[in-house]
């Protein structure tokens, strides 16, 4: 388990090492890969910690280097996104209740619980918001299936978050791969696009502690 954690770790701050030798060992084969990772990281709600933003930045960095096309690369990761919510939506539309009910640790409650906070505060705009924040973009769909959300209102967010989401992050890599600042201290910026990712849930969650303070 321990050596899972480390490789785990090593590949989510090494993703463009790390996608360069996926290039190299599978060639378009790549593009599959991506697909399904993205798609399972939003459509399987017990998949959540899988490495979303930074992916998509380390993608459009290779692709800077001309070993993937970006045009195809965001159709191909927008159609993942969209796919995998729309498949997360209807599992919780159809079956979440009675998941929940059969398998009570199939996802965290304390999420499910922040999540539908999320719902309380933004409406519908939680699943353009969630699309930028770890575990809740995962847990979003889930819990707007299993609150019956009209299917097409969550649609419309879902496209727009789903694009807003990979036609920032993608491009973000591509244009400043070749930043030398950037190029130089990869791994930093993986680090810092993290950290800006789980930000507004830790200030959530923080406030949420100082209000139910005694």
């Amino acid at each position: 388990m321990v050596d899972l954690l480390l490789y785990l770790v090593d590949f989510i701050l090494n993703l463009d090492v790390h996608l360069d030798e996926l290039v190299a060992n599978y060639g378009i084969w790549i593009y599959a890969i991506l697909f399904l990772i993205i798609f399972c990281e939003t459509g399987l709600v017990v998949m959540p910690l899988l490495p979303g933003d930074s992916l998509l930045f380390a993608a459009g960095a290779v692709a800077a280097s001309g070993r993937l096309d970006v045009l195809a690369l965001c159709v191909l990761l927008i159609a993942a996104a969209i796919l995998g919510n729309a498949v997360n939506y209807w599992v919780g539309r159809l079956a979440g209740t009675e998941l929940q009910r059969r398998f009570p640790g199939l996802i965290n409650q304390k999420y499910l619980d922040k999540t539908q906070a999320y719902f309380a505060r933004y409406g519908g705009k939680t699943i353009v918001i969630a699309r930028f924040v770890p575990i809740v973009r995962t847990v979003a769909p889930f819990a707007a299936g299993v609150g019956q959300m009209a299917h097409l209102r969550y649609q419309f967010y879902n496209v727009a978050g789903s694009m807003l989401w990979v036609l920032l992050l993608v491009p973000a890599g591509y244009f400043f791969a070749n930043v030398r600042l950037v190029k130089e201290n990869f791994s930093a910026v993986v680090i810092g696009i993290i950290i800006i990712s789980i930000l507004p849930a830790v200030i959530e969650f923080f406030r949420e502690r100082t209000r139910t303070a005694p």
